[in-house]
């Protein structure tokens, strides 16, 4: 008798097949040469930003002072350290982040996520039932891929220069007519990924009022997150301050979630949720203890300690560092590329550009893909088997735009390229190398 294989959920059987994504940086990994293939899809922070010494030096403070930083290596609450929760709040207050209040947060909860802001986003999926969410396109495709995986259907809304296009996502609300009882929620990321387009404040005003309104609507509350990871990036001075989503929230549907992955270091693995006070946010509360508490204590009170001692001469340090390599990439691209380029988003915050040719196919199938991962066939551009030249991996934008939205068309031509993790020196080296790419493809036209 055949035995069949394990029983496996949608969701199981959904996850079971892996993501474009996915399958494209295991791939490349596998044969991924350490100082001569480059990575720019991976979005990896730079090692240089990551403060080894005062991470060190909290560590040493937080054990020294267990009757502050109490059984920092056992168990910790679900919500979070009671100090990191107090530092964070410290932290939006006197920072005047975003120009949150002390009386705005009176009325509002933070929730530590059990493994940094990803796991909150993951906790959305399971606490709002399956239906409707609306977001940016292009789109963050990593999270997207996995409300799909859940039963939620995603509407991506076309971005213009200051973020998702408010009009557009109107438009497309009054087209739902009686399907907009199945709308859950908004997500909005600030600074985008892939595009890194920051949301002005106007925009950002005025995608509140819409879910307010339609919220009345409804006669339900319908919660717009966003998603503020890259918001403490902003390091082009030109670029108007952030606001708060939250200064304009009258209904209590506001919610906001930062990291100190992109100022400390990803491997703290902490991120936050803040919102109003209620069901909801008790509801991911105990979604983080169903899963195993939120972050290790350790690394919240390690973060606690940092954010209290130098994080404002922490961020104007990263911020330094990123507008130096925005600037210098800027110009590469523009002397390299500057002739096959349709469009260029990014380079004012967050560690990304996003790129659109004129021409050239970019998508996993192309010649310029082929080129770049050295899978021609061709001896002459891939090298020998035993030494292949050197390869470069991007993230091609057929992965960030949404497969059934109106940009799937423009998005075979587009990719994101990340100027954060490699050091200037293989970035320009992979430029010259999509340069040659270019070449490539129009040789074979």
């Amino acid at each position: 008798m055949k035995i069949r294989d394990v029983l496996l959920s949608a969701y199981g059987k959904a996850s079971s097949v892996p993501s474009p994504v996915n399958r494209l940086m295991t791939d490349f990994a596998v044969g991924f040469r350490d100082g001569r293939d480059v990575n720019l899809g991976v979005g990896y922070v730079n090692e240089q930003t990551i403060p080894r010494q005062q991470i060190q030096l909290a560590c040493e403070k937080v054990l020294a002072h267990p009757e502050k930083y109490r059984a920092s290596l056992n168990y910790g609450g679900a919500q979070g350290s009671p100090n990191l929760i107090a530092s964070l709040r410290r932290f939006h207050i006197e920072n005047r982040i975003g120009g949150i209040t002390a009386q705005i947060l009176d009325n509002r909860d933070i929730v530590i996520g059990a493994n940094g802001a990803t796991s909150l986003l993951e906790s959305i999926t399971h606490v709002l039932p399956a239906g409707i969410m609306f977001t940016a396109d292009p789109m963050y495709y990593i999270y997207c891929n996995d409300l799909e995986r859940k039963g939620f259907t995603v509407i991506a809304i076309p971005e213009d220069d200051q973020g998702l296009d408010a009009e557009v996502l109107k438009a497309r609300l009054a087209a739902l007519g009686d399907e907009q009882d199945a709308i859950r929620f908004f997500y909005v990321v600030t600074v985008n990924n892939p595009t890194c387009a920051i949301l002005s404040n106007n925009r950002k005003k005025e995608l509140v009022d819409v879910v307010t309104q339609l919220s009345y609507k409804a006669g339900r509350k319908i919660p717009i997150f966003f998603d503020n990871a890259y918001s403490d990036l902003v390091h082009d001075s030109t670029v108007e301050a952030l606001e708060s989503a939250q200064c304009y929230d009258e209904l209590g549907i506001v919610y906001e979630i930062g990291t100190l992955s992109k100022i400390l270091a990803p491997g703290l693995r902490i991120g936050y949720l803040i919102g109003p006070k209620g069901p909801f946010l008790n509801s991911i509360v105990q979604r983080t203890s169903d899963i195993g508490f939120s972050a290790p204590l350790i690394n919240q009170e390690i973060a606690s300690y940092l954010l209290d001692h130098g994080i404002e001469t922490q961020i104007e340090k990263v911020n330094k560092g990123y507008h130096q390599k925005a600037e210098a990439v800027k110009s590469w691209i523009t002397e390299l590329l500057g002739n096959n380029i349709q469009e260029c988003r990014g380079g004012s915050a967050g560690f990304y550009y996003y790129l659109t040719l004129k021409q050239t196919s970019t998508n996993s199938t192309s010649d310029f893909f082929r080129f770049l991962t050295r899978t021609t066939g061709q001896e002459n551009v891939d090298g020998p088997s035993h030494a292949q030249h050197p390869k470069v991996i991007y993230i091609p934008g057929e992965y960030c735009v949404h497969p059934r939205g109106e940009m799937v068309e423009v998005g075979k031509r587009q990719f994101r390229i990340s100027y954060g993790f490699e050091e200037l020196p293989q970035i320009h080296a992979a430029l010259q190398l999509m340069k040659s790419a270019i070449t490539y493809c129009d040789e074979k036209v």
